[in-house]
């Protein structure tokens, strides 16, 4: 049940009162756990599939009641605000959310949970904060478009101070949408009801990920993808499927220990009880598309990381449940993969 999809007055489903008395609604018809979609920001084409940040969360899930709660926004904010659709528009979304966000920010006093925070999440919230910056910096144009001393992550932390006050309106969005979150999961353990998370394989090309860390994607000259993700004609699609994700460049990823994966999962297991990895069988064997191609049939099939990947995420968060997703074309491999994983 995405959270997107929780009732709500302001256009989308958010962490206030609905996703509370969904937790409830769980207890009384005695379910034991709530799967969400990815809670990841969305973007160019709204999917949380091909977000600009993997381990970040979407500030339209803050629910704007409790941000008046806190005396962040007035009565007269908030009904500026309603939306009372049926459907989420996030075009809307996009031209209104920000601006309200933006006046509570304005009144929010930074106190000691928040700087807590910062300090805590520094890794991932300065490379987040600063993409994004630049991102409004740029009218939300593609890094790939943007002068080359943003271009470059390393580059672009020299200036950086220069868009500090911006910065700072970004990692206030990731502190309030962890507290109010936290405020979820706990009223969920509560109830003894565990939330399983969505961790997409995949991350959006135009993404703090890539822009910070190009070497771990198998990109060209320019920072051009060489090729992009997919899945193969089925009974479903003559085309098969083109995601046009970036793909990974596996042997450097080893190479770094897959720390890159290990920061992943760790963000993710800050938010969820149960992680389900999307399209497990991407790490027996993937298709890969040339870049360009009009559609998915010109892929091809290219070995995956395997048990050299998984092992380790298995080993390293032992007390971590994660699930393999069982979609996409199995094979005789991927289920002696899926064995040795110990994966359910």
């Amino acid at each position: 049940m995405p959270v997107s999809s929780l009732p709500c007055r302001y256009g989308i489903g958010s962490f206030g009162k609905a996703a509370h008395d969904f937790i409830d609604f769980l207890d009384a018809t005695g379910q034991k756990c709530w799967q969400v979609l990815p809670l990841n920001p969305t973007s160019y084409g709204d999917s949380p599939y091909q977000s600009p940040a993997s381990v970040a969360g979407n500030p339209y899930y803050i629910d704007l009641d409790l941000l008046a709660q806190k005396k962040l926004l007035t009565k007269a904010e908030l009904s500026e605000n309603g939306n009372d659709s049926t459907r989420v528009d996030y075009g809307w979304l996009f031209q209104t959310r920000y601006t309200v966000l933006r006046k509570a920010f304005a009144r929010f006093v930074p106190d000691r949970d928040y700087r807590a925070f910062v300090r805590k999440n520094a890794a991932w919230l300065e490379k987040y904060s600063l993409f994004m910056a630049l991102k409004v910096n740029y009218n939300h144009s593609p890094w790939t478009l943007w002068d080359e001393e943003h271009r470059d992550y390393r580059k672009a932390l020299r200036c950086s101070a220069e868009f500090e006050g911006e910065m700072a309106f970004w990692r206030w969005c990731q502190y309030e949408f962890v507290t109010q979150w936290q405020e979820v999961v706990r009223h969920a353990h509560e109830k003894k009801i565990l939330i399983i998370g969505d961790m997409p394989i995949y991350v959006a090309m135009d993404s703090a990920d890539v822009w910070a860390e190009p070497e771990f994607f198998q990109l060209g000259e320019g920072n051009v993808p060489t090729e992009v993700s997919g899945v193969p004609p089925d009974y479903f699609s003559a085309d098969g499927q083109l995601w046009g994700n970036p793909l990974y460049d596996y042997d450097k990823m080893q190479a770094d220990g897959f720390g890159w994966w290990i920061r992943r999962v760790e963000g993710a297991s800050r938010l969820f009880d149960v992680i389900r990895i999307d399209h497990f069988r991407g790490f027996e064997s993937y298709w890969a598309v040339p870049y360009g191609a009009k559609t998915a049939r010109d892929g091809h099939w290219r070995k995956g990381p395997g048990m050299n990947l998984v092992g380790v995420l298995t080993s390293w968060f032992r007390g971590l449940e994660l699930i393999a997703e069982d979609l996409g074309f199995l094979t005789p491999e991927v289920h002696q993969l899926l064995t040795d994983s110990g994966l359910p």
